[in-house]
C-alpha cells in the first residue's frame, strides 16, 4: 500500500478509499483519444512510423505508474484499448487474436509490461531484498529465490513490494541469474516476455508453475 501523498506526487489518482478506479478512468479517456489518432493515420503513414506514434502516443501513457496499479481489476478495460490498437495497425478483424500480432510489433501486451517494470524494480532495488538463503540454512532450489515476509492484508500483499518478489521469483532462472546486471537482464527479461505475450498475470505464473 502507497500513501496518497506519494501518489499525488507522481500524478497518480485515487479516491478516498485508495481505489485505482478515478486513475484508470483519466488513462482510458486519454488513450481512446490516442487510439483515435493512430487509427486516423493508418492510411496515411507507414507501420513502423506507425508503430512509432503509437510509443510517443499511447504506450508511454499506458507505462506510466502501471508498477502501482497494473495487477487491479481495473486494468482489462486498458488492455481492450490496446487491442484495439494492435489490431488496427495490423489490420486485423476484431475477434481475431493479438498474441502474434504483438509479438510481430515487437510490442508487450499490458500484463507483459507489468512484469517487466516490476521486475526492473526489484533489480534496481536489490538492496531491498533478502535471498531465502539468509533465513534457511537448507540448499533448496529456491533458496536464491527472493524471501517473502507472511503478510495477512490483502492490499499489502499487492503492494510492489510483494508483488514484485511474487514476479521475481517466477523468472526463468537464466533470467534471475543475469539480475547483478541490469543491462543483460533487461535484455534477456525483454526476450522472454515478448515470447511469452503474457495476456494476464495468471498466464504468467502458470507458465512458471510449469516450467
Amino acid at each position: 500500500m502507497i500513501p496518497a501523498d506519494f501518489t499525488k506526487f507522481l500524478g497518480l489518482t485515487l479516491d478516498s478509499f485508495l481505489s485505482w478506479k478515478p486513475h484508470i478512468e483519466q488513462l482510458t479517456s486519454k488513450l481512446n483519444s490516442a487510439y483515435y489518432t493512430i487509427r486516423s493515420l493508418k492510411s496515411l503513414i507507414p507501420l513502423e512510423t506507425l508503430r512509432l506514434i503509437s510509443f510517443l502516443n499511447f504506450h508511454s501513457i499506458l507505462s506510466y505508474g502501471k508498477i502501482f496499479w497494473g495487477n487491479t481489476g481495473y486494468s482489462i478495460s486498458l488492455f481492450k484499448i490496446q487491442q484495439r490498437v494492435i489490431r488496427t495497425m495490423m489490420n486485423a478483424g476484431k475477434n481475431e487474436s493479438c498474441h502474434e500480432l504483438f509479438k510481430r510489433l515487437n510490442i508487450f501486451p499490458l500484463q507483459s509490461q507489468y512484469v517487466f517494470s516490476l521486475s526492473l524494480f526489484v533489480v534496481k532495488n536489490l538492496n531491498m531484498f533478502k535471498p531465502n538463503s539468509v533465513f534457511h540454512s537448507i540448499n533448496t532450489r529456491h533458496c536464491s529465490d527472493l524471501h517473502q515476509p507472511p503478510e495477512k492484508l490483502i492490499k499489502v500483499q499487492k503492494g510492489v513490494y510483494y508483488s514484485g518478489i511474487k514476479v521475481f521469483n517466477c523468472l526463468p532462472t537464466n533470467v534471475k541469474s543475469l539480475s547483478n546486471d541490469v543491462k543483460k537482464f533487461k535484455s534477456a527479461l525483454k526476450a522472454f516476455l515478448l515470447d511469452g505475450s503474457f495476456y494476464t498475470i495468471l498466464e504468467f505464473f502458470d507458465w512458471s508453475s510449469i516450467h
